[in-house]
Formats: structure tokens, C-alpha cells, sequence
């Protein structure tokens, strides 16, 4: 146990990052880490030893919140009526620019694919190389590599496109090799 605890602690952070990244909700993304946990913990026994415990967490995680996405999308989302909702949830943000081109990445990393965002995400945001990608996502190197290309080149299609009449900044990707 003490083992698992000093292994698996450091990564809480890295997890948590990619799962508010899959969902787009702090709340979302943290019963998705918790349940990851969970997961890990009753099943720590089954784990590779030979293999990476952080592909491992993350593969449990992105496999999960897939099964979350495929889920909510069969059950057509919750609906939550107006007089039961905060005031926090109601407020818009101030119209800062900050906000603007954080909001305009967003957008364009939800017209990615689900496939082309995982890879982007995985290797762009928590650092992970092509193999250990390819490990999370149970797809071969060469696929993570196809999708990675695809998703930058998506990016900064999107990124370019012009928003009301001003130029969007593009997204600073990092080539990893």
C-alpha cells in the first residue's frame, strides 16, 4: 500500500489537469479522478509491474471518461431546471481578452475529434511520448503520430480562422520526438 501511495500521489495532479481537459468541468473531472483512484486501488494487484504506472493511470482515466462521454451522449445529457441552478452558474465571466482566447482555443479543441483531442492532450498538455500515448490509448504508435499531425494541423486551421474580424493567435504546440 505504501508502495501504491508513493507511486500513484505525484500523479493526482497530471490526472486531474487531463480529466478537467476531457470534461470541461472542475466538479466532472474530479469525480472522474476519484473514480480512477477507486479503480486503481481495488485493482492494483492486476497492474504490469513491468509497466508504467502513470500510462496506466491515465489509460484507466481516459477510459473512463470515455465511457462517461458514450454514456451521457446515449442518455441525451441532464437537464437542470433554472430555479435550482446557482447564481455562480448563471453569472458570465467579464469580457476579457484573456478569456476570449482561452474561450476561442477551447472551441477549437471541442472541433476536434475525440480521438485527434485524447492525443493532443496527452502529449501536448501532460508531457506524455508517442509510446506511452500509444499505451494509454491501446493504439499503435503510428496511429498516435497520424492523430497528433492531424490535431496540431486542425489547430491551427481553426486558430487562424478570422473570429468577428480579428485574427486569432495561434496555440504554441511542442513537437515531441
Amino acid at each position: 500500500m505504501q508502495q501504491m501511495m508513493l507511486l500513484v500521489e505525484p500523479l493526482i495532479p497530471a490526472l486531474r489537469r487531463y480529466a478537467a481537459a476531457l470534461t470541461r468541468d472542475r466538479a466532472d473531472a474530479d469525480d472522474l479522478v476519484q473514480d480512477t483512484l477507486e479503480l486503481v486501488i481495488t485493482r492494483w494487484h492486476q497492474r504490469r509491474t513491468d509497466g508504467s504506472v502513470r500510462s496506466w493511470l491515465f489509460a484507466i482515466l481516459h477510459n473512463l471518461a470515455v465511457s462517461r462521454m458514450r454514456q451521457h451522449r446515449r442518455r441525451g445529457g441532464t437537464h437542470l431546471p433554472i430555479d435550482e441552478a446557482h447564481e455562480a452558474a448563471l453569472a458570465m465571466p467579464a469580457p476579457q481578452e484573456a478569456a476570449a482566447g482561452s474561450r476561442d482555443l477551447m472551441r477549437a479543441l471541442d472541433a476536434l475529434s475525440e480521438e485527434q483531442r485524447g492525443v493532443l492532450l496527452l502529449v501536448t498538455v501532460e508531457g506524455l511520448s508517442y509510446a506511452e500515448t500509444a499505451e494509454v490509448l491501446n493504439v499503435p504508435i503510428g496511429t498516435v503520430m497520424s492523430r497528433l499531425s492531424r490535431a496540431r494541423d486542425r489547430m491551427i486551421q481553426l486558430m487562424d480562422d478570422e473570429v468577428d474580424g480579428a485574427q486569432l493567435q495561434r496555440p504554441v504546440l511542442r513537437r515531441l520526438k
